[in-house]
């Protein structure tokens, strides 16, 4: 909001366009500054005095409280006591709605995230791509997009014959009544024991594979009990995380459109036969070549992504396509993008949202030896836990399955999203669920507190955001910092989109909760000033309920009591 309007102020005071405006270190340094060290050497003059100089032509606006010189850097201070009203009252008109903004009208934007393979559980190392891309669909949404979110299942390919293999080998049908997924998982898991003993199991496999592109009836059918199976669980643990998609469109929605894919490839791209394969050679680009179509004749994955690719543009018509999916697909995607551009169909509308790998202390994760934790086992551990620490600090709400289920899955979700999608992460169960430090019981515990305060404030007087209450006495220092904060906040979730970084937002929720913690502790809110008491509780109003927005832009709901 402000940077915008000190930009202007440095564009008429200078012949810069469009200049660099910095967010100083400390607090202490100002809100916004201005570096002066280009404009020295292009002057050849020193920083101090260009910045004088600049500062003498500037007409302080009423928003701006101080502008100080500290070295080579303008820095103002902004005046929160002065625009506190504006800020307030906007929070309390739009509510649920604050922080919603306009900047993706008439845009859509296609998500594709999640994206698991089917006949195999819902894992751990689901758990990064499900919960960053519907963190990011909630946050472009609220930027104005239209957000289309794909769930692009993993539903075709050579394992779908070793499964077929294995199930026609060795199903047992009161063990697939029982667990269907748990039981196909173990079939798949079989099948690679039994192939490092029986290496024709793996032809065997291809020939089912093969079976099945040329619409063989009974591994047709096979097939599709697999997926319907899969979708059924898979949306189980979707309906716990409260996450929905738009489409399901897997690998095998696409098969059909190889022929026509293929037909424009040839046309636009250099295709030729190597070893068999048709593939696009991509050794100029310092990548391994794209395979269009394997030397057993089946499709490549691929082929696929890129019929998928193009199907999305012609009927989705987006401004941009994310990948939600982990670092270790880097190379898949630059050789997709890359083919893409080739094809003059790319625009910089394709992005590769990449992550690292999530894991739990030394533990390591393996399909094929079936050695993984299941997504619906950590979920009930963090319910469970979360109940458990609940009773020990005899919580009011330590009866509550509902608020302990609210607790637990936001503190998984959070664990996640609190840090940076690039970094790895050992996940810690006493660091998410602790009350305390930067997690979400901890956001949980703040809101809570925030309506506590309201609800005794209640009894008192009543809540009028209105032109009686003065928002000039939010002169303290805390509730001045809580009132920089809350204008911040949808500067926060526009950083947070164009970045792709949910992080940015939990970070600053976290910053939010900690200047209002700290304000609680220092600052008598209820008191027998009723001007001064009315202004207070209009601020710890806004920032319940900035933390709630926050929160619900990251997939985690509130509780009204902890």
């Amino acid at each position: 909001m402000f940077e915008y309007k000190i930009k202007k102020l440095i564009e008429n005071s200078t012949e810069i366009k469009n200049p660099e405006i910095e967010i100083p270190p400390k607090h202490e340094m100002g809100d916004y500054a201005f570096p002066c060290f280009e404009l020295s050497k292009k002057l050849n003059k020193p920083a101090p005095e260009i910045a004088n100089k600049i500062v003498s032509k500037i007409k302080k606006p009423s928003f701006i409280k101080e502008i100080k010189i500290i070295g080579p850097y303008i820095n103002f201070f902004i005046d929160y006591a002065s625009i506190s009203r504006k800020i307030i009252c906007d929070i309390f008109k739009e509510k649920n709605n604050y922080g919603v903004q306009n900047i993706g009208k008439n845009k859509t934007i296609v998500i594709d995230f999640s994206s698991p393979n089917i006949a195999k559980p819902l894992n751990i190392g689901h758990l990064r791509s499900t919960v960053i891309g519907n963190s990011l669909y909630k946050i472009h949404k609220t930027l104005g997009y239209k957000v289309i979110r794909v769930n692009h299942l993993g539903d075709w390919g050579t394992q779908f014959g070793k499964l077929i293999y294995a199930y026609k080998t060795w199903s047992n049908s009161k063990e697939l009544k029982k667990d269907p997924i748990k039981h196909l998982f173990n079939l798949y898991v079989k099948f690679h024991k039994e192939s490092k003993l029986n290496l024709n199991l793996d032809d065997l496999a291809r020939n089912e594979f093969q079976k099945l592109e040329k619409k063989d009836r009974k591994n047709l059918e096979l097939w599709k009990l697999f997926r319907s199976l899969s979708l059924e669980e898979f949306k189980k643990i979707y309906k716990i995380l409260n996450i929905q998609f738009d489409s399901y469109d897997g690998e095998a929605s696409y098969v059909s459109q190889s022929e026509k894919t293929l037909k424009i490839a040839k046309k636009l791209l250099n295709t030729k036969i190597s070893e068999g394969a048709l593939i696009v050679d991509l050794e100029k680009f310092k990548m391994p070549p794209f395979f269009l179509v394997k030397s057993n004749e089946t499709s490549s994955y691929h082929l696929r992504d890129l019929s998928a690719a193009l199907y999305r543009l012609k009927n989705y018509k987006p401004y941009k396509l994310l990948y939600v999916v982990g670092s270790e697909q880097e190379l898949h995607f630059k050789q997709l993008f890359k083919i893409l551009d080739l094809m003059k169909l790319n625009k910089n509308r394709f992005f590769h949202i990449n992550f690292g790998m999530f894991s739990f202390s030394d533990n390591t994760m393996s399909t094929r030896e079936g050695n993984i934790i299941l997504l619906e086992d950590v979920i009930n551990k963090s319910i469970d836990l979360a109940k458990k620490i609940m009773q020990e600090k005899n919580s009011i709400a330590k009866d509550d399955s509902n608020i302990a289920k609210k607790i637990g899955i936001g503190a998984v979700i959070f664990g996640d999203l609190s840090n940076d999608r690039n970094k790895n992460i050992v996940f810690n169960w006493s660091r998410v669920l602790a009350f305390d430090g930067d997690t979400s019981p901890y956001l949980q515990y703040t809101y809570v507190r925030c309506l506590s305060i309201l609800k005794k404030a209640k009894k008192e007087q009543k809540l009028i955001p209105d032109t009686k209450i003065n928002y000039k006495l939010l002169q303290d220092s805390q509730e001045t910092k809580l009132i920089k904060d809350l204008s911040n906040f949808k500067k926060i979730i526009i950083k947070s989109g164009e970045e792709y970084k949910p992080n940015i937002l939990a970070n600053y929720l976290i910053d939010l909760a900690k200047d209002f913690n700290e304000f609680y502790n220092n600052v008598k809110v209820i008191t027998d000033d009723k001007n001064s008491t009315k202004a207070k509780i209009a601020l710890v109003y806004c920032v319940s309920q900035v933390i709630k927005n926050g929160l619900n832009l990251l997939g985690i709901e509130t509780v009204n009591k902890m």
